[in-house]
Formats: structure tokens, sequence, C-alpha cells
């Protein structure tokens, strides 16, 4: 036999050998625990061994009923304070969760399940520990006799362990546990408030309440916001639980935040929501969040003994469950019965093990909101914070942010030229990552500045084609550049790898511009950029667009962002170029057929005329006084358009516009007048994305002083029309009044 041969047959029967060894160390432990399990009444069984680093305990064999086998903790420090740590380190039995036994170095533990262990040592060596978990109020307490005869069952073990490890075994515990099952008839006195599973059939119960926890579980590998892991929780938690009612809190800055809620709990929610997290101690959920254990309250009284100021919400029962990641609580989870409620354990284990999904989902989805919350606000602070126009031309704009994890790279711009005129630029880089935002701000500098500069379209996107290519960036971008002259109504158009703009008519016909696509930003071109002309008569909209705006690929994107043009321009009368813009924005798709972010740009050519004019002012941040400055701009734009006749209710509501946006959006607001043939529109922007919302009058003088806006918005509300929508970085609060014949 060759030696390479000798080696591999020695290899072989070593191998067999271990494995032999290993086999032989299971069948031990599992028939002790089976033992144990049987004989003591209890729900579990296990076999803990010291790691080969000896500050370890690692558990070898699982034994038991669900869902008690998977509450069981898979490995604990040798110096901490569980039983089996506790008897593997001191020797001697230990004993935590049973009434009236509580070693001296142990805190009280609040689970359900109490765990008597007794260790595996002999005088030369010591291997680690056995334990047993039972439920001491329905299987009463341990007697002296069965710890002793426990103390037997671990001492005989441990002799058959000895004998092992002198024929060369290594008591050391696997990768992973062995769990095997141990069915026992139920026993008749079981928590009446479970009623799962077939009472004669050993182990249905604790099956049917595994197969709920897996059930969330699934339910919770897709979902990606918090609301989405409140409904998880009331879909299957209140449900499978029998609860009436749902609090789902969270900590955050030091403070408790519901993130939602479901049945009667109004009273608790409000005194909860926004309370300190460390000085609150009126209350359950903080303390649960401070120690990280469940409380649990099967009737009032015992609520009100713990805490006697507690409201009476319409729950007889609460269970307050923490909500664990990573080591660390990330919230509460509170389920309320109507009626009083027995905790038993396997309910217990089933709501902690559920609440523990929870809160790993719970922490992903708030780690997910917060990354997403911060690409948009770096998206949204990459755009124009407004959009420049001329009396004859009108503009708005749109933005829709990508739904994923990042925001992706569209922008707009409109720019007043320098030679007259205003250009409409839009862009789009590819790719939904930080990087993709990075480069969109720097193209985005990059046209402005050369647009500014005076160049032509055709160089504009042959110099920032250029600028792309030197940033050694490996993303591409596509851009539209528009040159509108609004004294002849000329419009220069120049694409790189970018959807041609729309055009619709006066007469509401729809036409794509006829213009040569070049190759997009950043690519080598085999031929310079075009511009083409096109002739655009008073009343025509043109429309820009990211191709996000449609599912469709291609040219598919173009028909489609037609259709929807279409669609939206045969609703209603199109004088106001904001009603368009939402109605269109309200037929993008929404997530998650939606994968791309989305920017809109309109311009209206208005014509010339006296019958088509604009005005704008801007008041500085926080500048009250500056309400004053916006009666007087408006006071002496109508007296040059001697309209003074409107003074008075168009005072009155640029009063009460400007005042909202200045007390509410915190940022900068600017002032546009417009007149049109049969109105005067008044346009207030801001930097705030919250729409504003009227707040009724109300007799309780506590719900006036807690209204969220003024009462502003019913008085321009009874003066004219008004609305909202969104624009640029912020929003545009529009009021107009009908122009007197």
């Amino acid at each position: 036999m060759s030696s390479i041969a000798r080696q591999n047959a020695e290899g072989s029967a070593r191998s067999a050998h271990l494995s032999a060894n290993a086999e032989a160390l299971d069948k031990l432990l599992v028939s002790a625990i089976r033992q144990a399990v049987v004989e003591f009444d209890a729900v579990a069984g296990i076999a803990y061994l010291l790691e080969d680093d000896g500050e370890w305990l690692s558990a070898a064999v699982i034994g038991g009923t669900p869902p008690a086998v998977f509450n069981m903790p898979e490995r604990m420090p040798l110096h901490g304070p569980r039983a089996s740590a506790l008897a593997c380190r001191t020797g001697r039995t230990a004993i935590i969760g049973e009434p009236g036994v509580r070693p001296d170095d142990v805190g009280p533990v609040r689970a359900p399940y109490a765990v008597v262990a007794v260790p595996l040592a002999d005088p030369d060596h010591r291997y680690g520990a056995l334990a047993v978990s039972r439920i001491p109020w329905r299987d009463g307490v341990l007697s002296e006799d069965q710890r002793k005869r426990l103390r037997e069952v671990g001492a005989n073990l441990t002799r058959e362990l000895a004998d092992l490890a002198a024929g060369g075994t290594s008591i050391r515990p696997g990768r992973q546990p062995l769990i095997f099952p141990v069915f026992k008839p139920r026993s008749p006195l079981t928590e009446p408030a479970t009623r799962w599973g077939l009472p004669d059939v050993p182990g249905s119960a604790g099956l049917s309440w595994i197969y709920q926890v897996l059930r969330l579980a699934d339910e919770l590998n897709s979902v990606v916001t918090p609301h989405g892991v409140v409904e998880a929780a009331r879909s299957r938690m209140m449900g499978t639980l029998g609860a009436q009612s749902l609090i789902v809190t969270v900590v955050a800055d030091g403070r408790l935040w519901v993130v939602g809620h479901a049945g009667p709990a109004s009273k608790v929610v409000r005194r909860v929501h926004g309370s300190s997290a460390v000085r609150n101690r009126a209350t359950p959920v903080a303390d649960v969040l401070r120690g990280c254990d469940p409380y649990f309250f099967p009737q009032r009284t015992d609520l009100l003994t713990a805490y006697p100021d507690a409201q009476d919400d319409g729950n007889q029962a609460w269970a307050h469950l923490p909500m664990r990641a990573s080591g660390h609580p990330v919230g509460v989870c509170s389920l309320g019965w109507a009626e009083h409620r027995l905790f038993g354990a396997e309910a217990q284990a089933v709501m902690m093990t559920m609440a523990d999904s929870l809160g790993q989902a719970l922490e992903r989805a708030l780690l997910s909101e917060g990354e997403h919350a911060l690409a948009e606000s770096l998206q949204r602070r990459l755009l124009p914070r407004a959009l420049s126009d001329l009396p004859e031309v009108v503009t708005t704009a749109r933005y829709l942010p990508a739904p994923s994890r990042n925001s992706g790279g569209d922008w707009y711009d409109v720019v007043a030229l320098p030679s007259g005129g205003i250009g409409l630029v839009i862009g789009d880089v590819e790719g939904h990552s930080i990087e993709s935002c990075v480069v969109m701000g720097q193209m985005r500098s990059a046209v402005l500045a050369y647009v500014s500069e005076g160049h032509s379209p055709e160089a504009v996107l042959t110099r920032a084609s250029t600028m792309l290519s030197q940033l050694e960036s490996e993303l591409l971008a596509t851009c539209c550049i528009v040159y509108l002259n609004s004294a002849d109504g000329t419009a220069e158009v120049a694409l790189a790898g970018h959807p041609a703009p729309l055009i619709r008519g006066p007469d509401g016909g729809i036409e794509t511009l006829d213009t040569l696509i070049g190759v997009p930003l950043g690519a080598p071109s085999p031929v310079p950029y075009q511009v083409f002309e096109a002739n655009l008569s008073a009343g025509t909209v043109l429309f820009l667009y990211t191709d996000g705006l449609s599912t469709a690929h291609g040219p598919d994107v173009v028909t489609s962002a037609g259709k929807m043009l279409t669609a939206a321009s045969q609703k209603g009368a199109d004088h106001c170029l904001e009603d368009l813009a939402d109605r269109l924005t309200s037929m993008v798709p929404s997530p998650p057929e939606r994968r791309d972010d989305v920017a809109l740009l309109f311009a209206l050519c208005a014509g010339t005329g006296p019958q088509h004019r604009a005005s704008r002012m801007e008041i500085q941040r926080h500048d009250l006084h500056g309400v004053k400055a916006a009666r007087e701009f408006v006071r002496d734009c109508l007296k040059s358009w001697k309209l003074e006749a409107m003074t008075d209710d168009l005072e009155l509501m640029a009063s009460e516009v400007v005042t909202n946006a200045l007390t509410h959006a915190d940022s900068y607001v600017e002032l546009r007048l417009r007149l049109h043939p049969d109105r005067i529109r008044l346009e207030v922007r801001d930097t705030d994305v919250t729409p504003p919302l009227p707040s009724s009058l109300s007799a309780c003088e506590e719900e006036n002083a807690q209204a969220e806006h003024g009462r502003g918005l019913i008085i321009v509300d009874a003066l004219g029309e008004w609305g909202s929508s969104p624009s640029g970085r912020g929003k545009v609060v529009w009021c107009e009044i009908a122009v007197p014949r």
C-alpha cells in the first residue's frame, strides 16, 4: 500500500472514530434529558457543556415541547446570572423562578418558566450543567425529594461522561445544539386562555403556537416601514392572542413615540406619546424599556396596584413586551384585552418571541427609513429652491423621490438667459445611490454655470459631457436643454440621451418635438450635439420629464408620457399650470410599481401684453416685518394694474398666507402675483413640504390652543379659491380671485 493510500485510510478511520464518539455523547445526553423531562414534568431539558476556553457554556442537546425548546438560551457566560452557569460555577443546585426560592446572587427573572439546574462535574473535571425548565403554577413547586432525584440524575450523567472522556471522547458542545421533541399529554390544569390545538394530541398546542410565530416572521421579512411592522403585529398578534388593543412604541432621543396603534387605547397613547423615557415613572412602558423585562397584568386591579394613576381605557388586562434587537431594547409592544386573562407559560413565551421578531424588523425599518430620509433630504437640497420665470412664461416643477433606500439623480432648473428669454434644464444621473446624488449636484452646477455664461444648448451639453468624463465617475447622465424666447415663441432644444419634450398646443393637441437625441453625458460622442428649433404660440405648454415617469422603456416612455399628458389635459380647465401638474403627478405609478425617482418640469407660454403680467418679492426667514412689506407689494402691483378695487381682499389673503409660511415653514418666503385675463393669482413659496391644513374653530379652549395651524386659511377660503402644490424643495400655496369685468 502506498503512503498516500495509507494516510487516507488512517484519516477515514479517525473520522469514523470521532463520529462514533460524538454519536455516543449525543445518545447519552438525549437519554438523560428525556428522563428528566418526563420524570419531573418539565417542558424542556437542556444539557450545557463548557466550550474549549472554559469561559462559556453552550447548549449541546435541548429536548422538550414547543414553544419551550425555542425559548431556551443557546449560549451563556460561565460567570453570568443564569441557573445553569451558577450550577456549573459553584457545583451546587441552582434554582431560579420557583416560588420562594431565589439564590442571593441572582435577581428576580420575569419569565414564564422556572429553571432548576444541577452541575455536571466530579472532583477532577467540570463538564457543564443539566437544567430542566418547568411551569411552577401549573405543575407545582419542585419538592425536596424531586430536587434530590434530579441531583442523582446529574451525578449518573457525570459518571457516564467521565467514562466517555476516559475513552477519548471530547466532552464539548457541537457547533449547533441537537433538538428533539418530548411530547406529553397536556395537563388538565392548562391555561384556559390558549385553547390552541387538539387537547388529546400531545404537542398539538405548541406546534400551533409556533406556526403563528413562523408566519409572523415570514410577514416581517418583507416589511420595510414601521407602519408595515405595526400591520404585521395587528394581523398576527392581535388575532392570535385574542387582544383588542395594540400599541407599538419606540424610543428615540430619550423620549417615547407611538409609531402605531389599534383598538381602544387612545388614553394610553396620549399619555405615552412624546413622554420622557428616562424621567417617566408613571407608565409600565417606560419601566419595561428600562428593565427590558415583560410586564403582565392579568386584571385591572394588578395594574392599579403597580400604577395607581393608570387611566381606564376599556382594557381589563395588559401585556407590555420589550422589543429587542442587537442586544438592546428598540421599543415596547403593548397588548390589551377586554376581559381578565390568565397569561400561561406558552402564551408568555410566544408573546416574547413575537415581540423580539417585531423588534428586529422595527430596527431594520427605522434604519431604512432614516437612510432614505437622509438621501431624500440630500436630493431635495440639491434641487433649486425656486424657479425663475418671466411675465410671459409660467413654470412649475414636481419631484417624486425614489422608493428605494437611496434617492436617484434626477434634477431640473429654470434659468434666466443673459440674452433674454429663459432656459429649461432637466437631467437624470443613472443609479439610485448617494453617489448618484453627488454626481447630480456636480452636473447641475456645471450646466447652470455654462447656461449662465451664455453658451448655446449644444455647447452646454458638450462641455458638461467633458466635465463628467473628467470626474472619473463610471456613471452616465442624460440631459435636455430648452432655450425659450418669449418674445417670438422660438424654442431651441438639445438632447443628450434624454426623452424629447412634449408640446401641448392651445387646442389641446399633443406633439413630440422632432429632435435628434445625442449620446448620454460622459459617453464618447461620434457626432457633435445638435440643436433644433420649434415655434410655440401663446397658450402652449412645454413638458419636460425623466424616464421614471413611466414603467415603460425606450421609445415607449415617450408614448406613455404623451398619453398621461393627454389624460391630464382632458380634466377641467387648464388655465392653471399647477392644476395640470398636480393631475399628471397623480397618474405617476406608485411604489413598488415605480422604482425610480421622477422629475417633471412644465412651462406655459402665456403670451405678451398687459393681460399677462407677473411680479415677485422675497421675504427673509423669520422676518415678520415682511408681512407688512407683502401687503405693500400687493397694493403697489394692483395700483399699477389699475385694479385697486381688489386691494383689500388680496392684501388680507397675502397677509394670512405669508404669516402662516413664516411661522410654520421656518424658511424664506417668496411671493408672486400673476395677472391673467380673468383672474389674479397669488403664490407663496416656502421650503416646507408639509401642506397647510385649516383648523376649524372649536368651543373647547384646549383644542383651540393645540391647533396645529392658525385660522387664517378659513379667511382665505371665504375670500376666494386656494390650494397647495409641491414645488422645488418645498411647496407653493396659491390663491385666486376673479377679475371683475
